[in-house]
């Protein structure tokens, strides 16, 4: 299940860029899911550990990732660390969401992310709330951030 701890989290890792950058690991990068993940929300085609194809930025290398895959990728390989996941955009909820499915991880947020119009389970940390919609998420982020 996705977790969510809004606001100030101690514990967190905030600067998820500077961490990628010296903990990635190679097969990280090319891994199915990472691979799918980099497709979607970079709009980028990994050739390889070292290489990956962007329609922007032309040839780049995994340390030039958008911040919001970056962080992806550490939530999914990294379970050992919470993550701030402010960092990504709206365009990650849904792997967010999908990562949640598979394990429980535990993420903070410093602002409301939108999870979309569809049914979603999310446990709220601060106040042990489920939440099911982002109707529901809304009412009670709202106090927290």
């Amino acid at each position: 299940m996705l977790k969510i701890i809004f606001g100030d989290c101690e514990d967190a890792i905030y600067n998820t860029s500077v961490y990628f950058k010296n903990t990635y690991q190679d097969e990280w990068i090319t891994d199915e899911l990472s691979v799918e993940m980099i497709k979607d929300v970079d709009k980028s085609v990994v050739i390889g550990p070292h290489l990956i194809e962007s329609p922007v930025l032309g040839a780049i290398s995994p340390k030039e990732l958008s911040g919001g895959v970056k962080t992806l990728i550490l939530i999914y390989k990294d379970r050992s660390k919470i993550f701030n996941a402010s960092t990504c955009g709206d365009n990650c909820a849904k792997w967010l969401l999908k990562l949640g499915t598979s394990d429980d991880i535990v993420i903070n947020l410093r602002h409301l992310m939108d999870f979309g119009n569809g049914e979603f389970e999310i446990e709220i940390q601060n106040t042990h709330q489920i939440v099911r919609s982002m109707k529901e998420l809304i009412d009670i982020a709202g106090e927290m951030i």
